[in-house]
């Protein structure tokens, strides 16, 4: 039994990177004995890193740098690379979550996770493939491959069971243990599961005294995460009254928002250790690539479909140049807000298809 358990933590420890690595070395055409040669490793330690028994977080800075630019320029594909950061970041939350170190920290209180370490992190739960790889071919392959990093089932419950413990703790810690509170309480939203839902519910429901407050407070990002993930469970309700409250027509909130967003879809490169970049962070960002972002996010995530309508709106009211850094983008954009606006109006609420008409409105200008 004792070593079942330790295989489990050793795959817990690097399974998605490695699996991230796997791809990497299919998108160059290379098989695991040739990628071995052509790096100078054994097979078996080439091996070791694919299937996460030696995760790649164990691997030197300086050679793990020179592993990824060697396998960049053997040809595999750039977007997979990217994906190897957070990859290992998910690993990381996952490892402390299932097997927390006495004493330690958990790495979500002590830095702000974005979206592709989100994805990651599901893409192990429940098997859900990450944007970035939803249009990559899959080569032929002998035999059964997992199709996904995905955990053995009763890591994941003990995954999830832990997250909530630690959800708790973060909660009587106070402002101390807000930044994790907020992430842990994000990332349980992921259990789909009827007592996990039922716990989610309400253990989210005793935080909309947060959804309450009017602009910007200094719990406005722990409300604005509670709002959406009650609306991830189904509820729209607590989202939009965030929205009519705690972001509408104040103009501090209305820049937290969009450096967060900024920061969630990486446009602010930066990794931040706290909350507080909302409020005072990089101004230097993207806006060309938030714009992509929630173009994407519009398309993909219909829950917070009302949150990504205000968001384009404000982004865009700022910005009115923006629809002609990339045409094409406003063309699709344009199309798409149109689709939208002929939905049934329970579908979209008066405030987002006010803002949405503005949206249109905007994009059709700059193309006339």
């Amino acid at each position: 039994m004792v070593a079942k358990g330790t295989a489990r933590g050793r795959a817990a420890t690097g399974t998605i990177a490695g699996f991230v690595l796997r791809l990497a070395r299919e998108s160059a055409n290379r098989t695991q004995a040739g990628m071995a040669e052509a790096m100078g490793v054994d097979l078996a330690t080439w091996q070791g890193w694919e299937t996460g028994r030696r995760p790649l977080a164990h691997v030197k800075a300086g050679a793990l740098l020179n592993l990824r630019r060697r396998l960049l320029a053997l040809g595999a594909a750039p977007p997979v690379l990217h994906l190897l950061d957070p990859a290992m970041d998910a690993d990381r939350v996952l490892a402390a979550t299932i097997r927390p170190e006495p004493h330690a920290r958990h790495p979500l209180a002590d830095w702000v996770h974005t979206r592709d370490t989100a994805h990651m992190i599901a893409w192990a739960l429940d098997g859900t493939i990450p944007p970035p790889l939803t249009r990559r071919e899959v080569p032929g392959r002998r035999g059964p491959v997992a199709k996904a990093p995905l955990l053995p089932a009763p890591d994941r419950g003990m995954f999830f069971s832990r997250l909530r413990d630690t959800a708790e703790s973060a909660l009587r810690a106070g402002d101390d243990g807000l930044l994790l509170h907020r992430q842990a309480l994000y990332l349980c939203s992921y259990d789909q599961a009827p007592e996990a839902t039922s716990w989610m519910s309400h253990a989210l429901r005793t935080r909309r005294d947060l959804i309450a407050a009017h602009g910007w407070t200094p719990h406005w990002a722990a409300a604005r995460s509670t709002a959406v993930a009650i609306a991830r469970l189904g509820d729209r309700r607590p989202l939009l009254d965030f929205i009519d409250r705690s972001l509408a027509g104040d103009d501090v909130a209305e820049t937290a928002n969009l450096n967060y967003w900024a920061y969630w879809l990486g446009s602010i490169r930066e990794p931040q250790a706290d909350d507080g970049f909302m409020l005072h962070g990089p101004t230097n960002w993207e806006p060309v690539r938030l714009l992509r972002g929630l173009t994407a996010g519009l398309h993909q995530a219909p829950a917070y479909m009302d949150l990504y309508i205000h968001s384009l709106w404000a982004l865009l009211t700022v910005n009115r140049w923006l629809p002609l850094a990339d045409p094409a983008l406003a063309d699709g954009l344009g199309a798409h807000t149109a689709r939208l606006l002929d939905l049934d109006h329970d579908r979209i609420s008066p405030r987002a298809r006010r803002e949405l008409s503005s949206v249109h409105y905007v994009l059709r200008g700059t193309r006339t």
